[in-house]
């Protein structure tokens, strides 16, 4: 395990996907209660509040998730700004 805690990214190397640690848990994440119908909350629920494109994010398992071009773009306007690992988070996880 690297030690660095601060990494200073040049906008070339900004990362185009995001990680999604349900792909590594162990076992699934309890599934989110409707509060009304107290059933698993399905993305038609959410459909009247998120776009479409944010839900399949948010039921997605796969290990990467793509971030959307137009967030990228917001993202390149403060690079270079420092990453900072979370090496306690890390501890916990393991």
């Amino acid at each position: 395990m690297s030690s660095d805690t601060k990494y200073l990214l040049q906008e070339s190397q900004m990362p185009k996907f995001w990680y999604n640690i349900q792909a590594d848990l162990p076992a699934p994440l309890p599934l989110v209660l409707h509060p009304v119908t107290m059933q698993p909350i399905a993305p038609d629920d959410l459909a009247p509040l998120f776009p479409m494109s944010l839900i399949e994010q948010e039921v997605s398992t796969a290990r990467e998730v793509e971030i959307p071009e137009p967030v990228r773009e917001v993202f390149r306007l403060w690079r270079p700004a420092p990453l900072y690992r979370a090496h306690r988070l890390e501890k916990a996880l393991v």
